[in-house]
Order: C-alpha cells, then sequence, then structure tokens
C-alpha cells in the first residue's frame, strides 16, 4: 500500500529544542551521564496552593468538558492578571485559554494566513514561530537582531522586513533564546512602524515577562501603543513564571474577532483545556507573588554565574541576558578546528553534537533559532549542574586543535 503525507509537511523538522533533549534522553538510555541544558523547563516545583487548587478542583468535580475558550473562573483570573501587571483591559470574549502558548500562536495563525503571506520574525527567534507559520503556507522573514546592539529588535531593520505580503509581525521580548528585552522606547519606535501598516497582526509573546533582571522591566506593545490594542494578540501563560510546564495552559488577549476565529480553530482541533489545569492556573495568576520573584532571583544569579564562566574560555563571547533563563554564547572563535574526539567543527551544529557525544552535555545550536554561530544553554538548573556544564564546556573548547 502506497503511502503519502500532507504536503505541508515536506521539510517541517521537529523543534531543535526537542531533538536534542531527545538525543540526550537516547544517551542515558545507553547509560551514559548526561547532563540536559536544551529545554527552556523551570527546575522548581510547582508551588504547593496551585496543586491544592487542582486538587480541589477534582474533588469538587470540575471534571467535565471545559469551554472551549477557557473556564469563566480562569478568564477572569487572566483579566485581573492583563490589566494588574500589563495595564491592559480585556471582556471575557477577548480572552482565550490554549494547551500552552504554543497554541495561542497556531490558532492565530491557522485563523489568518493563507498561502504565501508573510510573517516577520525577530532573530534569533523561538524555534516554533516560523515552523507553525509553514505549516499554514506562511513564508517567514527575518528581522536580525545584533549581539552588539545587546540582541534588541531595531525599528529600521523591522521596517526594512515587512513587505505588502506581511500578515504578521511576531515580537518576543524578553526573548527566547538570548534574553533580550526591549526598552519602552525600543516598543515605542516598532508602534510607530507597525502604525505605518494598518493592515499587519502583531503577536507580542510575553511569556518571560516577570524573569526581568537589573532593574529591567517587559512592557506590552498594546499598552505602549493602544492604537495598536485592536491587532495585537498577547500571549502569555504559567509555564515559566510559575514552573508549570506540564500543566499546558497558555492564554491570549486580543480583538473579539480574532479570538473567535481562534476559538473556532481550537474547537475543532483539541477543545478547551484540562478543567483542572485550568483551576491551578487560575490559582497561580491570582496567588502571592514572592514566589515568582524569588525563582526570579535565583535565575538572575544563575545566569551571572554562567555568563562570567563562558566569558573566560577563549573563544568565546557572551551577552549578559537582561531577562528569561537562557545564555546565548558565541562561538564564532571555535570554527574550523577539531575536537579531541576528532569532530570537525564546521557550524554550531557540529559543536553541539560533538559537545554532547564527547562531554555529555546537551545544549541547542544557534542555527535553530536563526542566528549562528551560537549555543543556547538554559540556566533553569541547579548551581551545581551549571558549574559542571561550564567546565565540561572549558574543558571541550581547550581541547580543540
Amino acid at each position: 500500500m502506497a503511502r503519502s503525507f500532507a504536503h505541508r509537511l515536506a521539510g517541517l523538522p521537529a523543534p531543535a529544542t526537542i531533538e536534542m533533549a531527545r538525543r540526550a534522553r537516547m544517551l542515558r538510555a545507553e547509560g551514559k551521564p548526561v547532563i540536559s541544558l536544551a529545554l527552556g523547563e523551570p527546575d522548581f516545583p510547582t508551588p504547593a496552593a496551585v496543586i491544592e487548587a487542582a486538587n480541589q478542583a477534582a474533588l469538587a468535580g470540575q471534571t467535565k468538558y471545559p469551554p472551549v475558550d477557557g473556564t469563566p473562573a480562569l478568564k477572569e483570573a487572566v483579566a485581573r492578571k492583563l490589566l494588574r501587571d500589563n495595564a491592559l483591559t480585556y471582556t471575557s470574549d477577548e480572552i482565550m485559554v490554549s494547551n500552552g502558548g504554543k497554541q495561542v500562536i497556531f490558532n492565530a495563525f491557522m485563523a489568518t494566513l493563507n498561502e504565501g503571506d508573510e510573517v516577520v520574525v525577530p532573530t534569533p527567534y523561538w524555534v516554533s514561530y516560523p515552523l507553525i507559520a509553514r505549516m499554514f503556507g506562511g513564508v517567514p522573514v527575518y528581522a536580525p537582531c545584533r549581539e552588539e546592539d545587546g540582541f534588541r529588535l531595531n525599528a529600521q531593520v523591522l521596517a526594512q522586513a515587512i513587505t505588502p505580503r506581511t500578515r504578521w509581525v511576531v515580537l518576543n521580548f524578553p526573548n527566547n533564546p538570548t534574553g533580550a528585552v526591549c526598552s519602552k522606547a525600543d516598543i515605542e519606535a516598532v508602534a510607530e512602524v507597525l502604525r505605518q501598516h494598518p493592515d499587519v497582526w502583531i503577536l507580542s509573546d510575553e511569556i518571560y515577562e516577570h524573569l526581568v533582571f537589573d532593574g529591567a522591566q517587559a512592557f506590552s506593545i498594546a499598552a505602549v501603543a493602544s492604537d495598536l490594542k485592536e491587532r495585537t494578540i498577547t500571549l502569555n501563560g504559567v509555564s515559566k513564571a510559575y514552573a508549570m510546564t506540564g500543566w499546558r495552559v497558555g492564554f491570549a488577549g486580543g480583538p473579539k474577532d480574532l479570538i473567535a476565529a481562534m476559538r473556532g480553530v481550537q474547537g475543532n482541533a483539541t477543545s478547551g483545556v484540562c478543567s483542572i489545569a485550568q483551576a491551578a492556573a487560575a490559582a497561580a495568576l491570582d496567588g502571592p507573588t514572592d514566589l515568582v520573584r524569588d525563582m526570579a532571583q535565583t535565575y538572575s544569579r544563575r545566569r551571572k554565574m554562567v555568563v562570567e564562566a563562558l566569558r573566560a574560555i577563549p573563544g568565546l563571547t557572551c551577552a549578559m541576558p537582561e531577562g528569561a533563563f537562557y545564555a546565548y554564547p558565541g562561538i564564532a572563535g571555535c570554527l574550523g578546528r577539531t575536537t579531541a574526539g576528532g569532530a570537525r567543527i564546521e557550524s554550531d551544529h557540529d559543536f553541539a553534537v560533538a559537545f554532547l557525544e564527547e562531554e555529555g552535555v546537551a545544549t541547542v545550536p544557534g542555527s535553530a533559532f536563526g542566528l549562528s554561530p551560537y549555543l543556547r544553554l538554559s540556566c533553569a538548573t541547579s548551581d551545581a549542574v551549571l558549574q559542571q556544564a561550564c567546565a565540561s564546556l572549558a574543558r571541550f573548547v581547550q581541547n580543540l586543535r
């Protein structure tokens, strides 16, 4: 029997973050010790009060099919959060809850993209933006952000990337993978560019908004430029700030016609998010902020420790991230060399694979995020593990010849 698959899957790889984590698991299964810095997953436990809220919801019988776009209790908690943290006012029909932030993007792109429509994505980018756009016939167009600018988005670069085919502009600050944070002036300049293109939707992914350091502040473009709110999706979730990656709860605020279209997509795909997870998410959003603040302080200390260690390695560069929990070192000084195990390093992908195989440390190559030659290292693990990983990296680079 001949089998064929949809053309949209042709050339569509698995996200590199997941692929490197898979390689690490395979090595572990072979009995080899492996440190994985590949996934952006907090090492903290979900707060006890959040788990208890889920338990009480289950005991109370909140185990039936939930509304497609979110339970009233969670949507109300989301509205309070967006007003409290972002100075944004949304009504119930302007909010939806999805299976993680990724499904918000999936819903929005599926609801709006036609073949050949362009999606402008600043680089480096989270791996899923261009992959999801391509699934629906979209064409990713890239707006490069430079290390010497702190990886912040330059408004002139954005303006050059927008064409008559542009359907979406994606913003992700604090940024994954670089930790870059755009200032209010940066966002205002970006908004001025977008005002010249009234048919372009804006996706503002703010999942790392609470993880900012050294006095930096995250800004929502829908609040900074309120005239753009009617074509902006403000995306967030509970996975990063509240250590709830496995609960799979993301949410978005946006114009009611677009939210309605996204609800239609989700209703024919997954329907609503697990009702028990939604009760937990509501408790997280309405709960005390001290745990989030404490986690952010820990991430801040760790990223300083890691960046200092990376900068001490000859051949590496590393900008100090202002947010998120990643380091993004440049490895240009290591290209064209050979590892102790005999592997030739011609790209950051070569480097990442050889580093995993020879030193047992999983990272993600910068090529996966649209900017080479770099690596992304997650700092969301213990000090001891990070110190061991940095020592392994120093040894790996020192042995290059």
